[in-house]
């Protein structure tokens, strides 16, 4: 059985506003289970638009992308609306946690979304969610009462709540400090060996990326280094 969570075979993504412009060249990559990788490049090199297109969010491209062995090509929104809640974890640079709820409620969102187990199942999920994030004391709390760092937790732990094969993170300590930026890439460290939890995450934070597993190197929509 193939150890790869995540495939990327020959990706070319063009824009057409009003000429043709080219955003991803050929782009072919895997990450493996467990891995924990990082996306790095200047500004405009492609890499946000690349996590588009690997979140399934964007099916407009040419190429082929493979999630847990099934090729997402072809396929209706509502089956790759379900890979997204099932498969695929997400953590950005701003948190959008939802105030009017508490921060147990918004971890629990995404899975009371896909409707697998019941309330009271989801709701002790988000608990352990929480505590492997040591931030299960504020889970009655609303979103507004936490720090930033706090908040960021929250988010992971919600990204967490469906148990994941793949987190996708664009820039996730880009609003932090150097603390909670420290912390947030230990949590993502400890998922990855402890959990066996794969993560391929977009930085512009040279220090963070250092520390990863590897690092894919992007220029002008190439990948010019798959790391070591």
């Amino acid at each position: 059985m193939s150890n790869k969570i995540l495939e990327v075979k020959n990706i070319v993504k063009q824009f057409h506003d009003p000429i043709t412009i080219s955003v991803l060249k050929d782009i072919s990559f895997s990450i493996d289970k467990g891995e924990f990788v990082s996306i790095t490049g200047k500004s405009g090199c492609g890499k946000s638009t690349l996590l588009y297109v690997l979140s399934t969010m964007d099916t407009d491209y040419e190429g082929e992308l493979i999630i847990d062995g099934q090729s997402m090509a072809k396929r209706k929104e509502a089956e790759l609306a379900k890979v997204r809640n099932e498969k695929i974890g997400f953590v950005f640079q701003f948190h959008y946690l939802l105030n009017e709820f508490s921060v147990l409620r918004n971890v629990m969102l995404p899975a009371l979304k896909m409707n697998k187990f019941n309330k009271d199942e989801i709701e002790a999920k988000a608990i352990e969610k929480l505590k492997i994030l040591e931030i299960e004391k504020e889970a009655l709390k609303r979103p507004n009462q936490l720090s930033g760092g706090q908040k960021q937790r929250v988010a992971i732990a919600r990204a967490l709540i469906n148990d994941p094969i793949i987190i996708l993170g664009d820039e996730p300590t880009g609003n932090l400090d150097k603390k909670n930026s420290q912390n947030v890439f230990d949590i993502f460290k400890e998922l990855s060996q402890s959990f066996g939890q794969s993560l391929l995450i977009v930085t512009h934070d040279a220090d963070f990326a250092d520390r990863t597993d590897r690092i894919i190197e992007m220029e002008d929509g190439k990948i010019i280094s798959l790391g070591k």
